[in-house]
């Protein structure tokens, strides 16, 4: 598909700035007049939506961020193809953003959901093997954060054992995933350190927050 060529550098600014969209502070401060940095963990992400303003507004908050991650990198590939290596570099923009939002001083989340978004449209097949692998850590132990560590480390793994066995290895695709797991690793190192030495906080499922 012809495409004029500054084109993948407006995919690049917008995918920033759609993915610095700071779902979570918009939702608290339209639905409950407070702002979600200064409640629970002062996350902007989903988790702390469902601990501070109940499941309802938590759910509605991880769709919201789940779409900013998909629709951009959906479109990208649409309109540059799908084995074009500026999408990967788009993708990456879109979590970086939700990641360092400009709008917040560069303070956001942890780019779980986003990053989901982004890998349902580029890796659906091993995004579902890590939403499984997500669900079951939950269900057992009860905390978001090991549980998103060990779905991104699964979907890693997975993911990249697909692309390698590929006839044609994809290296934007391969830099895209680890580059985004290792962020999501690194974002929860206050989490880790507080599962190390057991002050972590469990996840619990209410109608309203307190």
């Amino acid at each position: 598909m012809n495409y004029p060529k500054f084109l993948p550098w407006i995919f690049l600014i917008a995918a920033y700035l759609i993915g610095s969209i700071p779902n979570g502070l918009i939702v608290s401060k339209l639905l409950h007049r407070k702002d979600i940095r200064k409640e629970g963990s002062g996350n902007i992400g989903a988790t702390n939506a469902l601990r501070a303003f109940g499941t309802v507004t938590g759910l509605f908050v991880l769709l919201l961020d789940v779409a900013k991650g998909y629709f951009p990198t959906l479109l990208a590939m649409s309109i540059l193809g799908k084995d074009n290596s500026f999408v990967s570099i788009i993708a990456l923009f879109v979590i970086l953003g939700h990641m360092f939002p400009v709008y917040l001083k560069f303070k956001g989340g942890k780019g779980v959901a986003t990053a989901a978004g982004v890998f349902l449209a580029i890796a659906p097949i091993s995004l579902s093997m890590a939403i499984l692998v997500f669900l079951i850590v939950v269900v057992l132990f009860h905390y978001v954060s090991l549980a998103s560590i060990c779905a991104a480390m699964a979907f890693h793994t997975h993911s990249l054992a697909i692309l390698l066995k590929a006839e044609k290895a994809d290296y934007a695709t391969l830099l895209l995933i680890s580059v985004a797991v290792l962020l999501i690793v690194v974002k929860h190192k206050s989490n880790l350190e507080r599962l190390i030495n057991g002050s972590e906080s469990k996840l619990k499922f209410t109608k309203k927050g307190n």
